[in-house]
C-alpha cells in the first residue's frame, strides 16, 4: 500500500510540474518545472527498482537542466528575455495530438492492468558494472576515446584564427 502511495504522489509531482513546464510564462520557472519533473521521474525508477537508470537519470537529466538555468541566467539580457510567450498558434493541433495520446496511452493501460509482478525488484549495477567492466570492457574504452577525439576535434575546429 505505501508503495502505491509514493507512486501516485510522484506521478503528481510528474505531471503538474510537466504542466508547469507548459502553461508557465516564464523561461526560468519552466526550466524549474523541468528539473523537478525529471527528479520525478528519476523517483519513479527508484520506485521500480531501476537503480542504474534512477542514478543515470539525476546526473545527466536534473544536471543538464541545472545547467540549462545558468545558461539561461547568464545569456538572459533583461527581465523581458525571461518571460517571453511560449504559447503559439498551434495549441489546438497539439492539443488533438494530446487527446489522442492520451486515449492510446488509456488503452494500453487498460490492456496490461491485470499483470501483476512476480519478483521484487532487485538491483542492477552490479550485473550493469560487470558487463561493462569485463567483457566489454574495451569498447567501452574505444567509445570514450572517440568522443574524446570528437570533442577535441569541435574545439579546434570552432576557434576562430588569431588576426
Amino acid at each position: 500500500m505505501t508503495e502505491q502511495i509514493i507512486f501516485y504522489m510522484l506521478t503528481a509531482v510528474v505531471l503538474f510540474s510537466a504542466l508547469g513546464v507548459v502553461l508557465l510564462p516564464g523561461v526560468m520557472h519552466s526550466a524549474l518545472c523541468l528539473g523537478l519533473c525529471l527528479a520525478g521521474v528519476a523517483g519513479l525508477f527508484a520506485a521500480l527498482g531501476a537503480d542504474f537508470i534512477f542514478a543515470a537519470q539525476i546526473l545527466v537529466y536534473v544536471g543538464g537542466i541545472a545547467v540549462l538555468i545558468l545558461f539561461v541566467v547568464l545569456l538572459a539580457g533583461t527581465k523581458a528575455d525571461l518571460t517571453t510567450r511560449q504559447i503559439n498558434d498551434a495549441w489546438l493541433p497539439a492539443l488533438l495530438i494530446c487527446a489522442a495520446f492520451s486515449w492510446s496511452f488509456d488503452k494500453i493501460t487498460r490492456y496490461f492492468s491485470g499483470i501483476i509482478a512476480t519478483t521484487a525488484p532487485h538491483p542492477t549495477i552490479r550485473a550493469m558494472a560487470g558487463a561493462l567492466l569485463g567483457d566489454y570492457a574495451v569498447p567501452f574504452e574505444l567509445v570514450s576515446v572517440v568522443l574524446l577525439a570528437s570533442m577535441t576535434g569541435a574545439v579546434l575546429f570552432g576557434r576562430r584564427k588569431a588576426e
